[in-house]
C-alpha cells in the first residue's frame, strides 16, 4: 500500500502499465532490461481535477480510466453535486450537497470497470472531506457493493459500508465505523482534515480500511469480513443542512480522487531484479 496522500500526479492522469514507459536500461552483454514502476501497479483512477471534468460535474461523465460513468440516481430531497476548489486540505473535489435538513440525500457512485470488480490483494483508495457541521441523524457512508447503480436512501445492503451517522446516543464520539467494528477517526477530525481511505481485499472474505487523516493527525484500521464481489462504488450524503454553495465546506461532502491498485505480477518483480541486476554489473565494471 502506498503512503502517500496525494496521487503521485494530480490532473490528467492516464492508466499507467507495471513497467515505466522508457525507462530502460542498456547493460553492458546488449540485453536491455525495463525498470518496472517501483511501487504498486494502477488498475484504474480518476481526479476531480482531471481536465475532462472542466468545471462541471454531471451524471454520465466518464473521466480517467478504469472507473464506469457517474451516477447521481436516487439523489431526492434538495440534494445536489458540483465541482468546488474551495478546500485547502484536499483541492479540486467532486462536491456533494443537501439544502433541506431532514430529508435531503446527495446520491453519486460508480462502477469498477475490471471484471470481477475489486480484486484480492488490490487496494482502491480516495481522499474525502466530509462536512465538518453536524445535525442530527445527519451523516454519510460510502457503500462497497455488488450493482449496477446507487442504492436509495435507506439500502445499506453492501458488502463493506464505512459511514459516520452523528445521531448522537447511536453514535457516542461520532466516530467512523464499519459493520464490524469502529475507527478512533471521528467525523469532526476528518472534516477538518480531510482523510485518505484506503481499502484492501486480502482474501476472498477478508478486508482491511484504513483511514489516515492528511494532516499526519493520525490513522485507523478496522478489519473484518465480508461478502464479494465488489463492483460498485457508492457515496451517500444525508440530511446536511441548506448548503451555500460549491465552496462551503462546513456542509458539503468533497472527493478528491479515487483509484485501485494492485501489487505488481511476478514477471514485473522479475524484470525488476534484472534491471538491478545490470546496473550493478556495470558499477562494478567501472
Amino acid at each position: 500500500m502506498r503512503s502517500h496522500f496525494l496521487p503521485a500526479s494530480t490532473g490528467t492522469k492516464t492508466k499507467r502499465s507495471h513497467l515505466i514507459s522508457g525507462a530502460a536500461i542498456a547493460c553492458a552483454t546488449g540485453v536491455t532490461a525495463l525498470m518496472p514502476n517501483t511501487g504498486l501497479s494502477q488498475v484504474a483512477y480518476d481526479s476531480a481535477a482531471n481536465s475532462t471534468y472542466g468545471s462541471g460535474w454531471s451524471a454520465g461523465q466518464n473521466g480517467g480510466s478504469g472507473f464506469g460513468a457517474w451516477s447521481f440516481d436516487s439523489t431526492s430531497g434538495g440534494g445536489g453535486q458540483e465541482m468546488s476548489s474551495s478546500s485547502a486540505q484536499i483541492g479540486t473535489a467532486w462536491t456533494m450537497y443537501t439544502t433541506t435538513t431532514g430529508s435531503g440525500i446527495s446520491d453519486v457512485g460508480r462502477s469498477i470497470g475490471e471484471a470481477g470488480g475489486l480484486q484480492v490483494g488490490q487496494t482502491f483508495q480516495t481522499v474525502v472531506q466530509n462536512p465538518t457541521s453536524y445535525h442530527y441523524f445527519g451523516g454519510f457512508d460510502i457503500l462497497f457493493l455488488n450493482g449496477t447503480d446507487n442504492n436509495v436512501g435507506g439500502n445499506n445492503a453492501a458488502a463493506i459500508r464505512a459511514q459516520d451517522f452523528h445521531s448522537g446516543y447511536y453514535n457516542p464520539g461520532d466516530l467512523w465505523s464499519t459493520g464490524d467494528g469502529k475507527s478512533t477517526l471521528s467525523g469532526p477530525a476528518t472534516g477538518a482534515a480531510g482523510v485518505q481511505i484506503d481499502l484492501t481485499l486480502n482474501s476472498a472474505t477478508a478486508y482491511s480500511l484504513t483511514m489516515t487523516l492528511l494532516n499526519g493527525g493520525g490513522s485507523s484500521t478496522i478489519n473484518g469480513t465480508y461478502s464479494g464481489p465488489i463492483n460498485y462504488i457508492n457515496y451517500r450524503l444525508y440530511d446536511g443542512v441548506g448548503s451555500s454553495g460549491p465552496t462551503d465546506v462546513a456542509d458539503n461532502f468533497g472527493i478528491s480522487y479515487m483509484e485501485i491498485e494492485a501489487v505488481p505480477e511476478p514477471t514485473s518483480v522479475a524484470l525488476f531484479g534484472l534491471g538491478l541486476g545490470g546496473l550493478l554489473f556495470l558499477r562494478r565494471k567501472k
